[in-house]
């Protein structure tokens, strides 16, 4: 039976220390951030966003980035307070900020503590220190240590995520350092491979024939089926696609996301999704820090996007995210979405095992998650 989708905030930190080379995240480095501009002109989005939202129970917030344990744990308490004053908080609402172990210290954790977060994600990207500078990454793998056995004693709640498929890594190297990172997750790991993307450093030294080294499709398809059987046999399945929790300690706020929930985006380049008057509106924000901070200071929108999206393209969007998951989405949806009828046998998907009914539910199998891109293309055609 599908679950309540629910109610977040994302507050998105443009900022880091450095660019990596694999990312297309919005994220800048500048020389000076005035702080106290920026938790003001986010207070005030939260605010705006709050009187088109009256009476909403909030049930996350997400500080992503950029890097957010960039900000001053002041700013993170005034923003956290603010959403507080603007929605009903949740009894249980969990609070994200993702870190990078650069920019861990004892006192800045305890000061988000403090502030009211009680998850932190954690970038560590690789055990290998080569891989780390690989990836452009600035902290080394002892660093990455610390700061985690820092955050455990610090949070309730502590996930990292590692990138596999890397340059050179062979199939028995990343069962080994999958093997390290279980021995030391606590209940969340978020487990991404390599994707090489366009307008990024490794998108254009690709381009060039100068990125050497990158597994071909079938190890990687091998690298897939490695961690999906390690991370089962070490009690954190995964519940999407590149998420693996033990149960009852999947991010919350994220799931808003695959379960078709509503959320405000605020700070450069976030997205939201609305459900106003009846209608579901998507939202986006100026991408450019510089831009959107100007345009909340003077009064005008930080919005560059806004959209009304269509009983057809919001059900095509809640089954593409919502087959992203281990528990699927139920079956009157998909069959809104697709105009078939799903209650009998769906042609060879079915039948050759990459889709399945449970109850009232239709999911993407073992074997069909990896292939989820081609399901839905014969899904929606």
């Amino acid at each position: 039976m599908t679950k309540p989708a629910g109610f977040g905030l994302y507050v998105h930190w443009p900022f880091c220390q450095a660019k990596c080379p694999y990312c297309d995240f919005n994220s800048h480095v500048a020389s000076r951030i005035d702080q106290r501009a920026w938790q003001a002109a986010l207070i005030s989005e939260i605010r705006r966003y709050g009187t088109e939202t009256p009476g909403r129970v909030l049930n996350t917030i997400f500080f992503g980035g950029g890097t957010p344990s960039l900000m001053e744990p002041e700013s993170v308490a005034a923003i956290i307070d603010a959403a507080r004053g603007t929605w009903a908080p949740a009894n249980d609402m969990e609070i994200t900020l993702e870190a990078n172990p650069t920019s861990v210290e004892a006192g800045r954790f305890l000061g988000y503590r403090d502030a009211g977060v009680n998850r932190v994600s954690m970038g560590i990207q690789a055990l290998r220190d080569p891989d780390l500078k690989a990836l452009g990454r600035l902290h080394t793998v002892a660093e990455a240590r610390a700061a985690f056995d820092l955050a455990r004693n610090t949070f309730p709640r502590v996930s990292f995520d590692l990138i596999y498929a890397r340059q050179s890594q062979s199939l028995s190297d990343w069962k080994v350092e999958l093997k390290e990172a279980l021995a030391m997750a606590a209940d969340h790991l978020s487990l991404y491979q390599l994707t090489i993307e366009p307008g990024t450093a490794f998108g254009d030294r690709h381009a060039l024939g100068r990125l050497r080294g990158l597994p071909d499709e079938d190890i990687s398809a091998d690298m897939y089926e490695v961690t999906q059987a390690l991370t089962d046999a070490a009690g954190l399945p995964g519940y999407e696609i590149s998420n693996h929790a033990a149960p009852g300690a999947e991010s919350r706020h994220n799931l808003i996301y695959w379960r078709g929930g509503d959320w405000v985006g605020v700070g450069p380049g976030a997205h939201g999704r609305l459900t106003v008057d009846g209608k579901r509106i998507a939202t986006e924000a100026t991408s450019a820090p510089s831009a959107w901070l100007q345009g909340v200071e003077n009064g005008g929108g930080a919005e560059s996007v806004r959209e009304i999206i269509t009983d057809t393209d919001s059900l095509e969007e809640r089954l593409m995210m919502g087959l992203r998951l281990r528990e699927g989405v139920p079956i009157d949806l998909a069959q809104q979405a697709t105009g078939r009828d799903f209650n009998i046998k769906y042609s060879d998907l079915e039948n050759n095992g990459f889709v399945e009914r449970s109850g009232e539910m239709l999911r993407a199998t073992a074997k069909g998650r990896p292939v989820l891109n081609a399901i839905l293309r014969e899904f929606l055609a």
